[in-house]
């Protein structure tokens, strides 16, 4: 078995692989729900990824659906002690601000619905570019000194925001984030390794990818517009279909034939190989996760990174 990585900058062990669980509460219920994470864990699993916002998009959903699924299963399972749980605050459609007097009441109500008495790490979801970092800097420094989150992070900064904070962090002795969840695949390359990847060396921080299947698309699923109907992310990954995109598909396909695996093993497997800590990937029911979990047991030869490198360049 994979042995587990440390998170940059904490004393949490992870297997390098983040179970995302957006799709809790849309398109999975909450049994369902309960049986991917028993299959997460029972695969060697221990890092469950999700949001007060998840999945608000939903139409007649809340946004409070992941968590609270989260909540019902560590009660009923008594194994709080057995995962890393990481939550966000403020990107949910009530509440786009990083206003500090919301997020004082945010992190409770998160911690009500995952039945909790802490989170392990608490993200910034998403910056609103108008509150003080200061402000922010002080209030998840405030959350954590209070026992409700063991460190911070951010997800969806700007690397100029981003590098504010570290700097505030620094100046003032305040939570300094460990980690960052960036948009990052192999056909999203360019915003996270220039913009990002040198902050986050240069800080030893943590790296969680989202879309790292790019909504599915990588996993070789959709070769034709015709695969698209009726997917419930056909909208998402209809932004990937181009020529370029497919190529780079091909490419992956080619790779996972010559292993014996499937194309989601290697998208995951070479997201792996640049320095990203885990990715983060969902599944609807437990059998989707031997592809994701099979990643970082898959080594791909310098080539084939390489063939892979290539193929995606468009995006880089």
């Amino acid at each position: 078995m994979t042995q587990q990585v440390q998170i940059p900058g904490t004393d949490l062990s992870i297997f390098p692989i983040n179970l995302g669980t957006n799709t809790f509460g849309w398109t999975v219920d909450e049994a369902g729900s309960h049986a991917v994470l028993d299959g997460f864990l029972a695969a060697g699993g221990n890092f469950l990824d999700t949001a007060e916002s998840y999945p608000a998009w939903v139409p007649g959903n809340t946004g409070r659906e992941s968590e609270t699924i989260i909540g019902t299963w560590l009660a009923a399972r008594g194994n709080r002690d057995k995962v890393v749980l990481a939550t966000k605050v403020g990107d949910h459609p009530d509440h786009k601000t990083q206003d500090p007097e919301y997020i004082r009441t945010a992190i409770d109500a998160s911690l009500e619905r995952l039945q909790t008495d802490h989170v392990d790490i608490y993200y910034a979801h998403r910056d609103d570019e108008v509150t003080p970092i200061a402000e922010v800097a002080r209030v998840f420094h405030e959350v954590v000194r209070a026992g409700k989150a063991r460190y911070v992070a951010v997800s969806n900064y700007s690397k100029d925001r981003l590098a504010e904070w570290l700097a505030v962090a620094e100046q003032e002795n305040l939570a300094k984030p460990v980690a960052i969840q960036p948009q990052y695949s192999l056909v999203k390359r360019h915003d996270y390794e220039v913009e990002l990847q040198p902050l986050a060396l240069e800080h030893g921080l943590g790296v969680f990818t989202y879309f790292s299947l790019a909504a599915g698309f990588l996993t070789g699923k959709y070769r034709t517009e015709a695969d698209l109907e009726g997917a419930s992310r056909g909208g998402m990954v209809q932004g990937y279909f181009s020529a370029e995109g497919l190529e780079a598909v091909d490419e992956l396909v080619a790779v996972a034939g010559a292993h014996g695996v499937e194309p989601t093993t290697v998208a995951l497997a070479w997201l792996l190989t640049k320095d990203v800590t885990a990715p983060i990937v969902s599944a609807r029911t437990p059998d989707q996760l031997d592809a994701l979990m099979a990643a970082p047991e898959l080594e791909l030869t310098h080539d084939e990174v390489t063939r892979l490198d290539q193929a995606s360049a468009p995006f880089a």
